[in-house]
């Protein structure tokens, strides 16, 4: 019996190609969000912009998904670390790449508080009382045995207390 090449390199990968599949199909899957958190300056208050704005440490964001009847199915609480970069692992997101799409399309973040006295007032820049919808770009990470999707939200931010209104 003659083997030609092709079927004895067929024969020699399909072990790898199924082992492949398999791990691929026992791999767990986690969804995140990561932002931002801000304190905007002086200079622009009354307005979207956050030029100029410091990183807020310790601030709090607060993480709610709904589904399509507006139900919450997770809500969390997170705080922005020394440099206002918050990472929230969203639980319950299982299921097709078309599921997660849609969950994660009813998830938004808003602020909560913050731990500055100087600058804790809230604003609504990107939606942050009313709620920031996740931006569709997202980031795969792929480690051997699971596989992590990272979403982004917009910047949001609070304003400084005593800010004296700018002349125009």
């Amino acid at each position: 019996m003659k083997i030609s090449i092709q079927d004895l390199l067929i024969l020699l990968l399909f072990p790898l190609l199924l082992s492949a599949h398999e791990e691929s199909k026992n791999q767990k899957e986690f969804t995140v969000v990561e932002g931002m958190v801000y304190c905007q300056s002086c200079e622009h208050t009354g307005s979207w912009s956050l030029e100029g704005a410091k990183p807020l440490a310790s601030a709090k964001v607060g993480i709610a998904c709904k589904d399509h009847k507006k139900r919450v199915w997770f809500y969390k609480a997170i705080q922005t670390d020394n440099t206002g970069y918050y990472y929230a692992p969203i639980q319950g997101m299982e299921g097709t790449e078309g599921v997660k799409k849609k969950e994660i399309s009813g998830c938004s973040i808003h602020l909560l508080a913050s731990p500055d006295s100087t600058c804790n007032l809230l604003t609504n820049i990107n939606l942050g009382i009313a709620g920031a919808g996740v931006r569709e770009g997202k980031k795969v990470m792929k480690e051997k045995g699971y596989e992590v999707v990272v979403y982004a939200a917009p910047p949001l931010a609070f304003k400084q207390v005593n800010c004296v209104p700018a002349d125009h």
